[in-house]
């Protein structure tokens, strides 16, 4: 029996009515009803309209930002690169989420990295400060005095200083660049936390899949914006070759950290459990690896 009749027949039986004629509407927009969708690939070559694209497919930025909201917007910065050079957060797919933020009623957005490299360098190579201004953002360097000691009792790290911002924030989205990493083997959603560490954040690799997920746990993201415009496939995470930079003109959004990553890896002709960090989180239940199990979309704009 086709669905149409069975529900029909449903219907009659379970009323012992005749058939409204309003039931074929009901019927019709149940089956037209848009699946929800669990992860986002957008495509196209404008990264504005695919990030836009993404973030409207899992249903608006409305969906995670609510009027009066402090927002804070996490992107790479930390090398003094172009954009080009796919070390750094696609400036547009910045500019485009402070703008979506705003357009939600968000109060105020801000933006900031702990760069690696100089901060007054990295901050305008990048091209996101300007980026990010025009788009209204509140674009500020690091303060090493607003880094606060957080209780994160994980695997390995038990404890460590995060900066303020991002624990007094109402909102936080996450945007990172897809990238190769020497240590890591890729650099993506997970490793971009490490921007909001204080202290002597390199002993971390020591153990980088285990504090990997100790310092994700600690963060809550409301929203995880992979920027894969350009990706750095070789000479991560610095880079510096253009050689090394692929064109995939791909965003990814998702609220699962873990699924963005897994996902992302496919981009590197990759798995998710060949990620050390991603097998960890999964077993920590920070997110799905297994994307098979997550309802993905794919859209183009």
């Amino acid at each position: 029996m086709y669905r149409r009749d069975f529900l029909k027949s449903a219907a009659i039986a379970g009323a012992g009515l005749a058939l409204p004629a309003s039931l074929d509407v009901l019927i019709d927009s149940a089956e037209a009803a848009p699946q929800r969708s669990d992860l986002v690939v957008a495509n196209g070559s404008s990264p504005a309209k695919i990030t836009r694209a993404a973030i409207d497919a899992l249903g608006g930025m409305k969906k995670f930002i609510s009027k009066g909201d402090v927002v804070v917007v996490k992107p790479n910065i930390g090398w003094d690169r172009l954009p080009d050079h796919a070390a750094t957060t696609n400036p547009e797919v910045v500019a485009t989420i402070v703008k979506m933020c705003l357009e939600a009623g968000a109060k105020k957005v801000k933006v900031f990295d702990r760069s690696v490299n100089d901060a007054r360098r990295c901050y305008v190579q990048s091209g996101i400060q300007a980026a990010a201004k025009n788009a209204g953002a509140d674009v500020s360097f690091v303060d090493e005095r607003r880094f606060k000691d957080k209780q994160i009792n994980g695997l390995v790290l038990k404890s460590w200083p995060i900066y303020e911002d991002i624990l007094t924030a109402d909102k936080i989205i996450n945007v990172p660049i897809a990238k190769h990493h020497s240590l890591s083997h890729l650099t993506m959603a997970m490793k971009n936390w490490m921007g909001i560490m204080g202290g002597s954040r390199g002993q971390i690799h020591q153990r980088i899949d285990e504090s990997l997920v100790d310092l994700s746990r600690a963060i809550k993201p409301t929203l995880t914006v992979l920027d894969a415009v350009k990706i750095l496939t070789r000479n991560g995470p610095q880079g510096g070759n253009l050689a090394d930079v692929k064109k995939t003109d791909t965003v990814i959004a998702s609220v699962d950290q873990v699924a963005v990553d897994s996902y992302g890896a496919t981009l590197f002709g990759m798995k998710g459990s060949d990620l050390g960090y991603l097998k960890l989180g999964e077993k920590g239940g920070l997110g799905n690896m297994d994307l098979s199990k997550v309802r993905i979309k794919k859209v183009t704009a």
